[in-house]
């Protein structure tokens, strides 16, 4: 397998998520009405007592699971249903996020049922949310991050799995058969799991970033000023700067550390100019940047984008060799208001097929957390380069590492307020 080149444009991948696009008080009363009383969501792995007839959006974490209700109106569909004949499953997903030959083979796949696939891309949530509230378009999967799950639940988005279709999830790694986000995987399946780290080129930076005591300290050093990025997301920029201060809640709403954060934040911009962006995946192996902040998909596709005659060689990616650094994953579900449910769940269990996964990560660069994708062997065989390696995502760094949740919207508006600021004067 051979890493290719599918590169991102446009805003962040993951974006600014603006909780009213989808869970403001509306949404939820409109949900509240069509639930019946003793739908609303259960906290806790195990389901635990069901809450208040109105729904309230739960904050998931590991801490603290959430189990999303199944409403009366909302059931998962029947066993043993054929494909819809004739049919476009329409796809929505991050832009350069998924192989196209993955599309082709599931077509191929279900040829006989006459099933076409069209894909439609966003380049952040905010457009992707807007869109898929608006039901304009009868998307049947859709690819979120996993920190907008509880929104899209509770605004009646989402149409409940029905496990029988889905065999190909025992290739997934066990957590997440039972994550946090979706308690008994009710509404989601994964998709792809990645990590934030810092990326450079060793012809342009002599120093080992990753063997000083705090490599998040470069990004405050004159020497590599205006040759750096920031990612163009606030969530991971600001969690950068947590980490360095030794913070690590990264979801914190608490007025001091936020003010901790600002004071490093404009210091930042001021001391370094820092770009913001998400084309480090380009700018840094076409020699715009020497340093980057990225995350670990967009590190091991960057060889892709070197100049003809440079060596992958010089290319390096440092994640905290403990685990105790960002880590994040993505999702597939299925949308309530699509026209095929059956060829929607069969889509997603063609994602999970482990042939079909290797193919995706092949193309993008971003690993699904499949069993068969073994963290050494793809470093043995040459598909990571040995000196990207530590852009392989394995399992147990989703029990060292540090998620950044879904926010209160009253916590979100403050963070996006500091980050409004940092880049008015980056």
């Amino acid at each position: 397998m051979e890493i290719g080149a599918a590169g991102r444009a446009g805003p962040s991948r993951r974006g600014l998520l603006a909780w009213t696009a989808l869970a403001g008080a509306g949404a939820l009363a409109g949900c509240a009405r069509r639930s019946p009383a003793g739908s609303s969501p259960t906290s806790g792995s195990s389901g635990g007592a069901a809450g208040s007839a109105s729904p309230t959006l739960q904050i998931a974490s590991p801490s603290n699971p959430v189990t999303w209700p199944v409403a009366a109106d909302n059931m998962p569909i029947a066993d043993g249903l054929l494909p819809e004949k004739n049919a476009t499953l329409r796809v929505y997903n991050y832009a350069d996020y998924l192989d196209p030959a993955a599309l082709k083979s599931f077509e191929a796949k279900y040829k006989k049922y006459g099933v076409k696939v069209q894909l439609s891309t966003f380049n952040d949530s905010n457009e992707a949310l807007a869109k898929v509230r608006s039901g304009e378009v009868p998307f049947d999967v859709y690819l979120p991050s996993y920190d907008i799950l509880g929104k899209l639940v509770l605004g009646g988005l989402l149409r409940p799995l029905n496990h029988t279709y889905l065999p190909n999830i025992d290739q997934v790694w066990p957590q997440f058969r039972n994550p946090f986000y979706d308690g008994q995987w009710q509404y989601s399946v994964p998709y792809m799991v990645y990590t934030t780290g810092i990326a450079w080129r060793t012809d342009r930076v002599k120093e080992d970033i990753g063997a000083r005591a705090n490599p998040y300290d470069v990004f405050w050093d004159t020497a590599y000023g205006g040759k750096m990025a920031v990612l163009d997301d606030y969530r991971e920029a600001m969690s950068m700067v947590m980490l360095r201060q030794g913070q690590t809640d990264l979801n914190t709403g608490d007025d001091a550390a936020l003010a901790k954060v600002k004071q490093d934040l404009l210091a930042l911009a001021s001391t370094t100019h820092p770009k913001v962006t998400i084309t480090q995946y380009t700018d840094l192996p076409e020699g715009k940047l020497s340093i980057a902040q990225a995350w670990s998909g967009d590190a091991i596709n960057m060889p892709s984008y070197l100049p003809s005659g440079k060596s992958a060689s010089i290319l390096r990616y440092w994640f905290p060799a403990d685990g105790r650094g960002v880590v994040n994953s993505d999702l597939m579900v299925v949308m309530r208001g699509g026209k095929n449910p059956v060829l929607a769940h069969l889509f997603l269990d063609h994602m999970l097929d482990p042939e079909v996964a290797a193919g995706n990560f092949s193309a993008t660069g971003y690993q699904p957390p499949q069993l068969s994708i073994d963290p050494k062997k793809i470093v043995a065989d040459g598909t990571v380069p040995a000196n990207l390696a530590s852009a392989v995502v394995r399992p147990e760094a989703f029990d060292t590492g540090y998620r950044t949740l879904e926010l209160p919207p009253e916590v979100d508006a403050r963070w996006q307020a500091i980050w409004t600021q940092f880049k008015a004067g980056a």
